[in-house]
């Protein structure tokens, strides 16, 4: 394995210089325009279903963005595995574009609807594409400081979201929320045409008829996968709110989503090197261990990011936009964790003792979390607030360095998509199952009821940081599945990656 890994390094020629830095620049702004794109919209939600007069459609607004994001994350990879690298990722951003564009235009809550889910379908392909262009224009050992860099994107873009968010809904108006991804994504496409050439390793062309190409695609497991992640999320997002669980609607979903699901399975298994996913990536235990690792942590660190801002709303008090600014030591702290871990792992050369640390780090951080009462004073919600995020920012990149590490240049694209599919399966889940109630107590219950209500509502806000901290610590069982790898350097900075004997465990 490792002498294919480094011969595949030596066959690939790397962008050097101010041209690797301007790359670097443009997916960075591709990835701060989908998380801000997540991010911005909660605090223009009261505007919008103001002038639309469509409070019936507020859970579309998030849902019909993360429905097509995380349906086509996987069929995105095959897009990548196929068709140039370069021009799928301008076109994924220019999708994006399209998407705010007729969000921002909008003459109705239909439209908007439909231009998040455009939107959404794009953020799929940037999401993949921009971690993948990392592999292609970055040697192996420095990865994790491009990727942590890349990465940290997200955790800036939740600080900027509600900030920006809410003054420009405040000064200007709510559409210029969805404006304001037009002149970054602009931006990256014309970095990306004039800079980025064509990756990767040389490979010899191998002439393919119609019928042929569009077998690569894998049609069939597409065609299965989609609504199968639609029916789940569907089930989740209308289950004990608009329907019962036990209605046959939800019912009917979440039992299509398992037949779907098993028929998608057995595509891969009868595909082979032709399936969304083959079978020989997720075969390798450390590969199924840092994905089980990604879910769990998407998981805990989504629901935090939900349900930490509605804590502010009705227990604190607060607007909310200051909501927002009450959850930046939490996302700052992830901000700043995730480069600095990206470097720590380019000097000492492992990855595996940061997913450990992250899990520890996490898991007592949630726990304190979870202490939260209605007189928790400033110095507790930032600080345990800091130790989540500092958890969380050195274990999130952790899964994709693993996937790049591990598997061949021509897997790549498929682990690295895996990984994130499953970071936001995680979040999208656990959410959607433990989703807020009223976030307006202070001015619909009766003053003389409000302290008690709000003691009852502070108890229930506690039991889902309880979820977080299972889910974290429910990562431990996967530590002994991973193997203990090293990324070394070689003549003339070529990485190669070593897998050492024995696996990391923590009792």
């Amino acid at each position: 394995m490792d002498e294919d890994k480094q011969g595949q390094e030596e066959r690939v020629e790397y962008p050097k210089g101010l041209r690797l830095h301007i790359i670097t620049i443009a997916l960075c702004l591709s990835i701060f325009v989908v998380a801000l794109d997540n991010t911005i919209i909660g605090v223009a939600i009261p505007r919008i279903t103001d002038e639309f007069d469509s409070l019936d459609d507020v859970g579309w607004y998030g849902s019909a963005y993360f429905l097509t994001a995380a349906a086509f994350q996987l069929f995105f990879v095959r897009l990548y595995s196929v068709l140039s690298l370069k021009w799928l990722y301008i076109a994924a951003v220019s999708i994006l574009e399209i998407g705010s564009l007729i969000c921002a235009v909008a003459p109705s809550s239909t439209v908007l609807i439909v231009g998040r889910a455009i939107a959404g379908l794009g953020s799929a392909g940037v999401l993949a594409g921009a971690l993948i262009i990392v592999a292609h224009t970055v040697p192996l050992a420095r990865r994790p400081i491009y990727q942590g860099c890349v990465g940290s994107m997200y955790g800036i873009a939740n600080v900027c979201g509600p900030l920006l968010g809410g003054a420009l809904t405040d000064k200007v108006s709510w559409r210029w929320c969805f404006y304001i991804n037009l002149p970054l994504g602009g931006l990256t496409v014309f970095v990306m045409v004039l800079f980025f050439r064509a990756p990767g390793a040389r490979r010899e062309a191998e002439p393919m008829n119609l019928i042929t190409h569009i077998q690569k695609f894998d049609p069939w497991g597409t065609a299965i996968f989609i609504p199968a992640i639609v029916c789940l999320l569907l089930a989740l997002q209308w289950g004990g709110s608009k329907y019962p669980w036990g209605s046959d609607r939800i019912v009917a979903l979440l039992v299509l989503f398992g037949a779907l699901t098993s028929v998608f399975i057995g595509i891969q298994i009868w595909k082979q090197e032709d399936a969304t996913v083959p079978p020989r990536t997720i075969k390798q235990r450390s590969i199924m261990a840092c994905a089980w690792f990604a879910l769990c942590l998407g998981a805990s660190f989504y629901v935090l990011i939900y349900f930490l801002p509605i804590y502010f709303l009705v227990i604190k008090g607060v607007s909310p936009v200051k909501s927002g600014v009450y959850n930046v030591p939490l996302v700052l702290a992830v901000s700043i964790i995730t480069p600095i871990t990206g470097a720590a792992i380019a000097a000492i050369g492992y990855y595996t003792p940061f997913m450990i640390l992250s899990t520890i780090l996490t898991t007592v951080g949630a726990g304190l979390l979870s202490t939260f009462t209605v007189d928790t004073g400033h110095s507790h919600w930032i600080g345990y607030q800091v130790i989540y995020g500092i958890g969380a920012g050195f274990g999130f990149q952790q899964p994709l360095t693993a996937a790049q590490t591990l598997l061949s240049i021509e897997d790549v694209p498929t682990g690295t998509s895996l990984m994130l599919f499953m970071q936001i399966l995680g979040g999208a889940l656990f959410v959607s199952l433990i989703q807020a109630g009223a976030t307006s107590l202070r001015t619909t219950i009766d003053p003389t009821l409000l302290p008690a209500v709000l003691v009852v509502y502070n108890e229930a806000l506690a039991s889902v940081y309880y979820v977080a901290v299972a889910m974290r610590n429910h990562r431990r069982q996967t530590h002994p599945g991973t193997h203990h790898v090293q990324v070394t350097m070689v003549e003339e900075g070529m990485p190669i990656a070593s897998i050492t004997l024995g696996v990391w465990a923590v009792a």
